[in-house]
């Protein structure tokens, strides 16, 4: 079971790490530059409003949780299933065979982690160097 579960990870990674070069590599630019993207708008609107940032807030406000992800699914939703997309296209070509949930693994590395990321990061950024019109 265990070298199963390996083999499978083994691939996976293999998959992603040889795409740089492979077609479709510029999905690994694309990607986390349309998640961003979305993410510098949202988090100058977040600093705007004097809200925190938004990780920190997903993880802390149980309250507003399930709005913050609705919010940012509004936001990231497309460019999540264009990578999922893009993904499978690269699947078809380089391996004839489509995998889904590594697909899904990609679509959340390049897509969500930078939204994420960056869209606190904008928040903190704008907070700290004061009032934004």
């Amino acid at each position: 079971m265990l070298d199963v579960m390996l083999d499978i990870w083994t691939r996976i990674w293999d998959d992603i790490t040889s795409g740089r070069h492979a077609p479709l590599a510029f999905r690994f630019i694309l990607q986390p530059a349309v998640a961003a993207f979305f993410a510098f708008r949202a988090g100058r609107q977040d600093a705007r409003d004097g809200r925190p940032p938004y990780m920190s807030a997903l993880v802390r406000d149980r309250v507003q949780r399930k709005a913050l992800l609705r919010e940012g699914w509004q936001h990231i939703g497309k460019v999540f299933i264009v990578a999922i997309v893009m993904d499978a296209v690269y699947q078809f070509i380089s391996v004839r065979w489509f995998y889904p949930g590594e697909a899904v693994m990609v679509a959340v590395v390049l897509a969500v982690l930078p939204y994420l990321v960056f869209r606190s990061l904008v928040n903190r950024i704008l907070r700290r160097r004061g009032p934004h019109p």
